[in-house]
């Protein structure tokens, strides 16, 4: 699926579920709160507790999936294109060398 069908499908969904929060703050702090328990799913299973590997993978996937929606849906309530905000990102990411200079990044 490309993200412009994700944003387009999530957006719908939204608008039939929720109010429209002012410059996406909800679907914003959503973010923050999946951000957590992604980073609560990966603690446990380094330390091997409350639950198994399996557990914690599955809940380690649902709070990335969880936190692709919370964007689209943040991109789509201040009229941003995820799809062309992820291509422009990826071009400049992909030009960085960190190995060739770890100081600046920049290509040589």
């Amino acid at each position: 699926m490309h993200f412009q069908t994700f944003q387009a499908e999530v957006n719908v969904w939204v608008r039939k579920n929720f109010d429209k929060s002012e410059l996406g703050i909800n679907a914003l702090l959503g973010v923050f709160e999946e951000a957590g328990e992604l980073s609560h799913a990966h603690l446990k299973q380094i330390q091997g507790i409350r639950g198994t590997v399996e557990e914690h993978t599955e809940k380690a996937k649902d709070a990335v999936g969880d936190i692709l929606v919370y964007l689209a849906d943040y991109c789509s309530q201040r009229g941003w294109n995820m799809s062309e905000i992820a291509q422009d990102t990826l071009k400049l990411v992909t030009k960085r060398d960190w190995k060739g200079d770890p100081t600046t990044g920049k290509p040589a």
